[in-house]
């Protein structure tokens, strides 16, 4: 059995160290093949990189993005995965304790060869667990955490797993036979926001089961991710880095459903997306209203 590590990095040489030093603590260090998918860094990071032994660097030119640096990753080790073997998809603005890849493996192994994610715990919160993982309603484009329909009680000692209907790629296993089977990326439909989650539900689609484990935690800072809320209305609809891209979110649909759900996605996002609009709207004037 062998594990291999796949994360993309863009500048942010400090995360990529911490979580090399997470990797190296691990229990089955010994099992692990780590990739690194250098998208362009101008920090250092390739030198840096150049200088590991037990890593091997990919270099992209700066336009690979999340899923193509992804693809990259596969490209690179499927050929030599064997049946037995995993494929571990990481952010590098993680850290985790020493049995985290452990924890992955044996609950992809108790669950019958299943996908598994990770919670995401957010430095310096209280309660600390942030994200467990996706719900997603296809008919009326909405994408929720399964964390928001939790009791504050359980949001403080979560169940043992979840099923979710998406995973995140900030730490999800994978076993390495399912892209041989139904593919890998789609980097030219979805080269940033939600490949991780498009890749997981057609998997789903086949039959495999998607959990997440509660005890295989990611640690994150306060912030993780990109941070859009002092973008522009412009950037925030359709720059690429923005979660909330209308045309990334319009194909993800498509990709993801029915025929007859493929061909209405334009339709149902407008509706939505207005029915979404004026319910804020109303809810702001209300509480003006109350201020007055």
């Amino acid at each position: 059995m062998h594990v291999n590590v796949i994360i993309p990095v863009f500048n942010r040489l400090k995360h990529t160290r911490k979580v090399l030093e997470a990797l190296r603590r691990q229990t089955l260090f010994g099992a692990l093949t780590i990739v690194v998918v250098n998208d362009g860094s101008t920090d250092g990071t390739a030198d840096y990189l150049h200088s590991q032994d037990d890593v091997v660097e990919i270099r992209g030119g700066g336009n690979l993005w999340w899923g193509g640096a992804i693809e990259e990753g596969l490209k690179h080790v499927l050929p030599s995965c064997q049946a037995e073997d995993y494929i571990l998809f990481l952010n590098n603005d993680t850290w985790f304790d020493d049995q985290y890849i452990e924890t992955l493996v044996q609950t992809s192994k108790d669950n019958g060869g299943a996908a598994v994610g990770s919670v995401i715990h957010e430095e310096g919160r209280d309660p600390p667990l942030v994200s467990i993982g996706a719900k997603v309603n296809i008919n009326r484009l909405a994408v929720w955490d399964l964390l928001s329909e939790l009791s504050e009680t359980e949001k403080r000692s979560p169940n043992g797993q979840y099923r979710v209907d998406a995973l995140s790629g900030r730490g999800t296993l994978y076993p390495a036979p399912l892209f041989r089977k139904y593919g890998g990326m789609r980097p030219s439909f979805l080269p940033h926001y939600m490949a991780d989650y498009e890749i997981a539900m057609r998997f789903a689609r086949a039959g495999v089961l998607l959990v997440v484990s509660s005890n295989a935690i990611v640690y994150s800072p306060p912030i993780y991710g990109n941070d859009t809320s002092k973008l522009s209305w412009r950037k925030q609809l359709f720059g690429r880095r923005s979660p909330h891209n209308v045309f990334q979110r319009l194909i993800f649909y498509s990709l993801v459903g029915s025929p007859v759900q493929r061909m209405t996605a334009p339709i149902r996002m407008a509706y939505f997306s207005c029915r979404r609009a004026f319910s804020t709207w109303r809810s702001l004037a209300k509480r003006k209203e109350g201020t007055i």
